[in-house]
C-alpha cells in the first residue's frame, strides 16, 4: 500500500468532489488545504493528515484515516476519513416575507417605513 496519495485523487476517491478535475480545480483555487497549507493537486496526503475543503460555501475538516486512489462506494469511502467539521450554528428565524395585495401598486413611503420596521431595519 502506498505511503502517500495525491490530494486531488484522494479527495475525489473519498467523494469530497464529484470529479477528479473538480478536486484539482479546487486545489488550484485554494479551496483545499493539507495541514493548514494551501495544497497543489499533486501534494501528498498521508494517514493522519488534516484536510480542509471549502465546499458549497462551508469549510469541512477531515482527518485521513486510510489512503485510497480508486473511487469506492460511499460506505467504504466514509471509513477512509474522520469528519471533524463542527456542527453548523443554529438557524435564526428570518422575518416572514410581507405579501401585498395584487394590484396594490408601489408601496408608499409610509408603507416602506412600516416594512423596514417589520424586518428589523
Amino acid at each position: 500500500m502506498a505511503e502517500s496519495v495525491r490530494v486531488d485523487s484522494w479527495a475525489w476517491a473519498v467523494r469530497l468532489f464529484k470529479t477528479r478535475s473538480a478536486a484539482s480545480d479546487a486545489c488550484k483555487a485554494g479551496h483545499l488545504k493539507v495541514n493548514g497549507e494551501r495544497a497543489k493537486p499533486s501534494q501528498p496526503v498521508r494517514v493522519g493528515d488534516e484536510v480542509r475543503a471549502f465546499v458549497a460555501g462551508t469549510e469541512k475538516i477531515y482527518i485521513a484515516r486510510r489512503l485510497i486512489v480508486k473511487r469506492v462506494g460511499a460506505a467504504v469511502a466514509a471509513e477512509c476519513f474522520e469528519d471533524r467539521t463542527p456542527p453548523p450554528p443554529p438557524k435564526t428565524e428570518a422575518p416572514l416575507a410581507v405579501l401585498r395585495d395584487r394590484g396594490a401598486g408601489r408601496p408608499t413611503k409610509r408603507d416602506r417605513r412600516l416594512l423596514d420596521q417589520l424586518r428589523g431595519h
